[in-house]
């Protein structure tokens, strides 16, 4: 007994790209195939190769995905597509509109048409699902914002701060467009930096936090939110990922920069804080579902994808500008300096003082009768004193 050939698959880059073309995640695909998002990452990166039924399934999802028809795909061969001609022409025998009706005998005529040469049709033309970068940016907009604006008010409870944040790590994603667009979650990547940026902790010292929010109108929404902000930040960061997101344990410590024991023992402690105060939320689902009831329960607003961008791009041009312009001061500042200090050691000049009993100076003049005869005798007479020794020939 012989094995069949495998069903065929795209190739691991294809197959990323028509996921994020139907803007799948990894975990949306992996339960409608039924294996886990770790799995699908694996064959998307090519490290592993689907097998029997999930093959199967995955293939056969990735053919609906492109819009072709995964039974023709599965069956038909590049051999068996130039002799189509002939398999065309031996169906009208088994219709009873063509029993009466003379066959055609085998000849010039019986040649394939040209006009239904072309039917079998390629894989579809990517051409069309080419999307320039800021399409790309707004379709990744459009599609994770709302949800990255719910799960940051969870970390939160502010929905200013939750709306800025999240737009602000746009922002920093279509700076570093070429970057998340390579990424293989997108996503994932706006969410780490909007819920850094949302905990920072500079952001306890603005002004809009001297003034509070209103609080949720139900009840049980307003409790379960106050328990969420009395953990600790990082706690509550695992809890929201973990819990309301729905990422596993190795995707959670990753985004927390933690180890899987770590980020393990700050959900168990999160959850045991939660059930202290609320024991109908000791079950995983309950508290996801109503993590998720809190999230949707609030009415939170997103700007619209151009002017995300427009706004990034000017806050870029000024902060852009203003390097260029401490550049050049400092530059200038630093050539007049060059320019006018000394380039010898000059030692300071002691400040003046005033000297007093000190004779003024007296202009020196003639000399009189007594002191002309003074100079001539003491130019004349040689003074008492040890003769001057002179060098003399011998």
């Amino acid at each position: 007994m012989t094995r069949g050939p495998a069903t065929p698959l795209p190739p691991p880059k294809e197959r990323r790209r028509l996921r994020e073309t139907a803007a799948l995640t990894q975990a949306q695909l992996g339960t409608r195939v039924g294996v886990a998002p770790g799995t699908v990452r694996a064959w998307e990166s090519g490290r592993t190769t689907p097998r029997g039924r999930k093959r199967e399934a995955y293939a056969k999802l990735l053919a609906t995905l492109a819009g072709e028809d995964p039974a023709g795909r599965a069956t038909r061969t590049p051999e068996e597509e130039p002799d189509s001609g002939p398999v065309r022409e031996a169906e009208p025998e088994t219709t009873p509109e063509t029993h009466a009706q003379p066959q055609p005998q085998p000849g010039p005529e019986a040649k394939p048409r040209p006009e239904r040469a072309p039917e079998p049709q390629p894989r579809p033309d990517p051409q069309p699902l080419a999307l320039t970068p800021a399409q790309a940016f707004d379709a990744l907009y459009e599609f994770g914002a709302p949800a990255l604006v719910r799960q940051t008010f969870l970390l939160t409870g502010r929905r200013e701060q939750a709306r800025e944040s999240v737009e602000r790590a746009f922002q920093a994603a279509w700076e570093h467009w070429p970057e998340v667009a390579r990424d293989r979650d997108p996503v994932g990547w706006v969410r780490a930096t909007a819920y850094e940026y949302a905990l920072s902790p500079w952001q306890r010292f603005r002004p809009r936090h001297r003034h509070p929010e209103p609080p949720p109108a139900d009840p049980g929404d307003r409790t379960l939110l106050n328990t969420l902000l009395r953990l600790p930040p990082r706690h509550r960061r695992t809890l929201v990922l973990y819990d309301g997101v729905g990422l596993d344990l190795p995707e959670t410590a990753a985004e927390t920069e933690a180890s899987t024991p770590a980020a393990a023992n700050r959900l168990l402690h999160a959850r045991e804080a939660v059930a202290d105060r609320l024991p109908a939320l000791a079950d995983p689902q309950v508290l996801h579902r109503r993590l998720a009831e809190l999230a949707s329960n609030e009415r939170l607003r997103t700007t619209l994808p151009p002017t995300v961008r427009t706004v990034g791009e000017r806050r870029n041009r000024f902060w852009t500008r203003a390097a260029i312009a401490f550049t050049v001061a400092l530059i200038g500042t630093t050539t007049l300096t060059l320019r006018t200090a000394p380039t010898h050691y000059e030692p300071p000049v002691s400040p003046g003082k005033a000297v007093r009993g000190v004779p003024p100076r007296v202009v020196q003049g003639a000399l009189s009768d007594e002191e002309l005869e003074l100079r001539r005798k003491l130019r004349d007479q040689m003074q008492d004193g040890p003769e001057r020794l002179s060098p003399s020939l011998e």
